[in-house]
């Protein structure tokens, strides 16, 4: 997640500084989620039968492929071939292989009590990561032109220490002890699908709801928050940067006590009935009344809005055999990838009155009808945290 951050900063500004047109940029990016994707989920739904090890090792490898690509050559052709078929990230956001592979590793290695907590834990290690790789690139470069360096040079050292961070990562993976893998992985069946026999259609099933949560949560993406502020508002960017941090550091230190709720009442009850009154919040941030309460009442749905993701995920772990949990993190997360995806084709009209807050408005009641659908369908079999 680190390198991840440090390439967020530098990548659009690289590729323009070598001379890609904007729209070639555009296609880069396309090309980069369509084979995150594919390859995400061609690696996913092996990886208990090929070796968790063996997979984020070729996610390692494939990474660093890319940043040796992109540092090297300027050739459009050569750098498409590596987003295709590499692992970047150009927007900071947890991409490839590893986190579906590390989570069903972790659960081998964690009784069901402390399974939230220890995803949270893990989903926060992430949050500060990316930060801090963000705030490394952006210093370095402007230290390294400080000191003379052109422009572009110091974009591409970036890519060099996202290249160096990939093969640290392989070693490490490397080093993984054998409790990462599955004891017994059972051969494919021929009824199987993406990896699945027994739990495929609980995790279809699963995958259908996260994707509607997904795409809601596509209209209230920070950037896009960022920008209804500033339209609304008229805040700065000074005021959106720090709304966001505080934001974040609460969603962050918030869903560490989604372990004791969850042993308490349940998973399925965690999630739904944490996520609902944060998603009412959100209904509610476009009728207030100036920024400032507009601001209280989003940093409010922070504390609770991020809750639900480690709950969601020891959820997934928990209902699947050991053996297909692998394949179930990578299918319900390219699942949650597909249905961003398409919310980005209603952006346009929803923006078109940004003093009405609709796309606000339309991603809480959204995301409150998903909630009330994983309760109906999931809270018979609900487990502890």
């Amino acid at each position: 997640m680190f390198a991840y951050g440090l390439l967020a900063v530098v990548l659009v500004v690289y590729l323009t500084g070598i001379g890609l047109d904007p729209s070639w940029i555009g296609v880069l990016f396309t090309c980069t989620m369509v084979g995150d994707t594919l390859v995400s989920l061609y690696l996913t739904t092996r990886a208990d039968r090929f070796g968790r090890r063996r997979t984020l090792v070729i996610g390692a490898g494939l990474m660093f492929v890319a940043s040796v690509v992109f540092a090297s050559t300027s050739s459009f052709w050569a750098l498409l071939v590596a987003v295709t078929v590499g692992v970047l990230s150009p927007s900071g956001n947890e991409i490839g292989p590893f986190l579906p592979v590390e989570q069903s590793s972790l659960t081998e290695e964690t009784d069901s009590k402390r399974r939230v907590t220890i995803f949270a834990l893990y989903n926060l290690v992430g949050y500060v990561a990316t930060a801090l790789g963000s705030f490394t690139g952006g210093h370095l470069t402007t230290a390294l032109q400080a000191q003379g360096a052109a422009a572009v040079d110091s974009y591409r050292v970036v890519i060099m220490i996202h290249g160096g961070v990939a093969l640290a990562m392989a070693v490490c993976y490397g080093l993984l002890s054998r409790h990462a893998e599955v004891e017994r992985p059972s051969p494919a069946g021929p009824g199987a699908i993406l990896g699945l026999g027994k739990a495929r259609r609980t995790v279809l099933r699963l995958s259908a709801l996260f994707s509607i949560d997904a795409f809601a949560g596509g209209f209230v993406m920070q950037s896009l928050l960022a920008y209804w502020f500033h339209v609304r508002w008229g805040a700065s960017e000074a005021q959106m940067g720090t709304v966001l941090l505080i934001g974040n550091l609460c969603a962050g230190a918030s869903s560490l006590l989604a372990g004791r709720l969850a042993q308490r009442f349940g998973l399925i009850h965690t999630m739904v009935w944490t996520h609902i009154p944060s998603n009412i919040l959100l209904i509610l941030v476009p009728f207030m009344p100036n920024f400032y309460a507009a601001m209280i009442v989003l940093s409010l749905r922070f504390c609770l809005s991020q809750m639900d993701v480690p709950t969601r995920q020891a959820f997934v772990m928990s209902v699947v055999p050991a053996e297909e949990r692998s394949a179930a993190g990578g299918v319900t997360n390219v699942a949650r990838s597909v249905g961003v995806s398409l919310s980005s084709l209603l952006l346009g009209p929803l923006f078109a009155v940004p003093s009405l807050g609709l796309p606000l408005i339309a991603a809480g009641a959204i995301k409150i009808a998903y909630d009330l659908a994983l309760w109906r369908a999931c809270s018979r079999v609900d487990v502890k945290g």
